[in-house]
């Protein structure tokens, strides 16, 4: 068996686990490299994975551009080894890890979005086909994306390693208790692009016609907290509305999980669409939004619904169907948690990365 090589530019925190399983199954055949921070320097390396080695990341151009550093360049050039890097063309190290690689025939597998955030007809996207190119595998995040490249490059091996926070036993949908599930829950980076603000200034509007005990609860960190926290007090909605902070504990996600009717995307949806389907909580989404890939997941009134983006109105209405159909959503639960058990466990996930292994 080939030794499995993966480089990342960071390991945060939610890839501990998914990066824990492969080393489970690997053992010493599987060696992880990570820096310390991201380009946006927010972003940085979870310190508890013990078995990871660290790397060093140089930024240049105002952290737009970045060279990497470390031992595994020791690796690049040896036989029965199989590389996995980003793919992303902004990592010149990557471009040489390539290069060298395709000249003396040694496996190396790109991982990452399909597409720039601008889509398949980008400018930026020449760069990145280069990548695609020069790589023997391509790994990317949803299904769409694969038959998408797949049309682009025929003869490419391409597969699908969908994103994915927990293990399939941790994926438990509660349908007991229905009086305490009456929260409305936000689980992301609290960034303009995600919208906390507008929903706090929705759920104002919104929190006088629910159940007494409802209340909106926000976990995450970001740039926005400060904005949070001032409008918070100034309509004196404390009582209401709780910031938590960033959350990554699986006993304590499940628990505001538990208690919620369901979970809400103001902005663009990301990572936590399937991290509230594999709980079997529904999520409630911004119709047009520039949304990540996880959005493939999302089945209007199988396991989510759709607001008008930025309409407070129609989020206020969107809220209320939730609860006036509360029995139909907690029964969906189960359903809605087999449905992320099949396609977005961290088993799953890793399968990609197993079965590429000479």
């Amino acid at each position: 068996m080939s030794k499995l090589i993966i480089i990342q530019t960071v390991i945060p925190d939610y890839r501990v686990k998914f990066f824990t399983y492969l080393k489970i199954k690997l053992e010493d055949n599987f060696i992880l490299f990570g820096g310390e921070r991201f380009f946006k320097e927010t972003i940085t390396t979870d310190k508890t994975i013990s078995f990871h080695r660290a790397v060093k990341n140089i930024f240049f151009f105002n952290r737009n551009f970045l060279f990497q550093t470390g031992p595994f360049w020791k690796y690049v050039l040896k036989p029965n080894t199989t590389f996995v890097i980003s793919l992303n063309p902004r990592n010149i190290s990557n471009w040489l890890i390539l290069i060298l690689r395709k000249i003396l025939n040694r496996k190396t597998i790109v991982w990452g979005h399909a597409w720039p955030r601008s889509g398949p007809n980008s400018k930026s996207d020449l760069l990145r086909h280069f990548m695609r190119l020069l790589a023997n595998e391509i790994i990317v995040y949803t299904k769409t994306q694969e038959e998408e490249l797949s049309l682009k490059m025929p003869s490419k091996p391409i597969y699908t390693a969908s994103n994915a926070l927990i293990f399939k036993k941790e994926m438990v949908a509660s349908t007991q208790d229905l009086n305490d599930k009456n929260n409305i829950l936000y689980v992301g980076r609290l960034t303009k692009g995600k919208k906390p603000l507008f929903l706090i200034k929705a759920f104002l509007t919104l929190h006088s016609s629910l159940p007494k005990n409802s209340q909106l609860i926000i976990i995450g960190d970001g740039e926005e907290k400060k904005a949070l926290e001032n409008y918070i007090i100034k309509n004196n909605i404390a009582h209401k509305v709780k910031l938590l902070g960033h959350i990554s504990n699986y006993s304590e996600l499940k628990t505001q999980y538990d208690n919620a009717l369901f979970s809400v995307s103001p902005g663009y949806v990301g990572l936590s669409v399937t991290q509230s389907f594999g709980f079997g909580v529904p999520m409630l989404v911004s119709e047009n939004e520039n949304h990540s890939p996880e959005i493939e997941a999302v089945h209007p009134n199988e396991n989510a619904l759709y607001f008008k983006t930025d309409d407070i109105e129609d989020f206020k209405n969107k809220s209320l169907l939730f609860f006036e159909n509360k029995d139909f959503w907690i029964n969906k639960r189960s359903v809605i948690c087999n449905f992320c058990q099949n396609k977005y466990s961290i088993e799953a996930m890793a399968e990609p990365f197993l079965m590429n292994l000479d």
